[in-house]
């Protein structure tokens, strides 16, 4: 997969929503993102083709292609919010610069900031 925030920012979504739920619906996806339903639609329709997700009936599962990218986008999401807030940033604020940072850092960068603070009790 090319890098593509929006792409992930859907795989993940479908994740996060996949810990919550059953079955993970393209509804739900509207609702989890706050956009419109056709936006979804045509989104999921691409991640379809590029075998990110398939469909099965009405609901949306993730690929092994899919978790796999969904799974490490959502790795560091929750690892930097809680550096970030381990560092005193707000809780709101950490996931939204959170969310910005783990589209465009490196994996090799990624490991260094894990490493470098292993030791911290990130909660």
């Amino acid at each position: 997969m090319k890098k593509n925030e929006t792409n992930q920012n859907y795989l993940e979504a479908i994740y996060i929503l996949s810990l919550k739920k059953e079955n993970v619906k393209a509804i739900d996806v509207v609702n989890y993102l706050g956009f419109s339903r056709p936006t979804v639609s045509i989104a999921l329709k691409q991640l379809q083709k590029d075998n990110y997700v398939k469909m099965e009936g009405y609901d949306i599962v993730l690929t092994n292609q899919g978790e796999k990218i969904a799974l490490e986008m959502y790795e560091r999401h929750e690892y930097i919010a809680k550096l970030l807030m381990h560092f005193g940033v707000k809780e709101k604020i950490a996931y939204e610069d959170s969310c910005l940072i783990e589209h465009d850092l490196s994996k090799e960068s990624f490991e260094a900031i894990k490493k470098a603070t292993k030791h911290l009790e990130l909660k």
